[in-house]
């Protein structure tokens, strides 16, 4: 396993504000980070040694980039699978295309899943209104109907009521392929973060439990509030799936506990993988030794993966759209650990920051 010494410049592949967090933790260390993204107002640029400005199909700018940098990772997994490839072949990328390849896809992923063992929702691909039409007739509404590819914070997804109209709700999804899933009943949703060397050394951090609003994650509380078998069960998925796909970087799995065994007796479903570091991991940043950022660098470097064991209970919020006006009234309080991401301007549903309350040891 090859190890990058602090001084080394990393590229990071994405510009916002999980690239920007994860290039202070490498500055803490003594690395320098090079951005490769679209816009120079994006928010790690401005706290990185230097940045490329290009698309990902611009492989004149991506060769470049590659050769003035020691180690890629990135901080968004809809990079181009090409453009992966292309880097990889003039420096170590982390993760590997092989990774992006199933996170990107939601049956993908749901399916490597299964192969391996790991129960999720039921669900079906479908490719057509027709299609679409003939799966609704063997599934219980409502349900959801999901784009296999590029959504998040509740983009592609729309859920299916009864009455609704298997055309209305494709055109709302919008995308040429989708993936209809049963609706879950479930008592929390949690993650589980996971960071993992080239030769195979693991830390695993302990399990969250996530609540959303609006389809955008709202609130991490560290711990969850379950049963320590069930977080057992959590963190043991997370790790197979780490280690079956072979992710060399991070891994955060979102998961749903049910309220009632399945009948295969499983009480957590897998949901989706991101390789990167993850909204729900924030809390690390201020209740942990080493966060989810610090150990993306060390594990993309080669180096000893740090303890994660929290010294704080802990419960970040998200700061969306114009919560970011509210940023005097936290910093009055000594328990909250404010994060801005230096974004301009505020939007309905944009995150702007984030704010961890310190709830007292572990």
């Amino acid at each position: 396993m090859k190890v990058i010494a602090p001084g080394s410049m990393i590229g990071i592949l994405g510009g916002g504000q999980l690239g920007r967090m994860t290039a202070l933790a490498a500055a803490r260390l003594g690395y320098k980070c090079h951005i490769f993204c679209q816009d120079k107002n994006e928010p790690a640029v401005a706290v990185s040694a230097a940045h490329t400005l290009g698309a990902f199909t611009d492989y004149a700018a991506l060769e470049k980039f590659a050769k003035q940098v020691d180690v890629i990772t990135l901080e968004w997994e809809n990079v181009p699978l090409e453009a992966l490839e292309f880097l990889s072949q003039h420096t170590s990328a982390y993760p590997s295309a092989n990774v992006l390849r199933i996170s990107q896809d939601r049956a993908a992923e749901k399916n490597f899943a299964r192969t391996n063992g790991i129960g999720t929702a039921d669900f079906v691909v479908v490719q057509s209104i027709a299609e679409l039409e003939k799966a609704l007739e063997s599934f219980q509404l409502p349900a959801i109907l999901k784009s296999t590819r590029m959504g998040y914070d509740g983009k592609g997804q729309v859920k299916v009521t009864p009455g609704m109209k298997a055309a209305d709700a494709w055109k709302e999804m919008g995308s040429d392929v989708g993936i209809l899933e049963a609706f879950v009943d479930f008592a929390c949703e949690v993650s589980v973060i996971v960071a993992c060397r080239a030769d195979g050394a693991m830390a695993a951090y302990p399990a969250v439990e996530n609540i959303h609003r609006n389809h955008i994650l709202a609130e991490t509380h560290a711990p969850a509030g379950i049963d320590p078998a069930i977080a057992n069960e959590a963190e043991h998925i997370a790790r197979k799936l780490t280690e079956k796909l072979q992710v060399v970087g991070l891994l955060a799995v979102e998961m749903f506990v049910l309220k009632q065994p399945n009948k295969q007796g499983q009480r957590v479903l897998m949901n989706e993988v991101a390789p990167r570091p993850h909204n729900s991991g924030h809390w690390t940043m201020d209740a942990c030794a080493c966060s989810q950022f610090e150990q993306l660098v060390r594990a993309v470097c080669g180096l000893p993966l740090a303890s994660i064991s929290p010294h704080n209970r802990a419960v970040m919020h998200n700061l969306i759209g114009d919560d970011i006006q509210r940023w005097q009234q936290i910093l009055q309080d000594p328990q909250a650990c404010l994060h801005l991401y230096g974004k301009t301007e505020a939007r309905a549903g944009r995150k702007m920051g984030h704010v961890t309350y310190l709830k007292g040891a572990w």
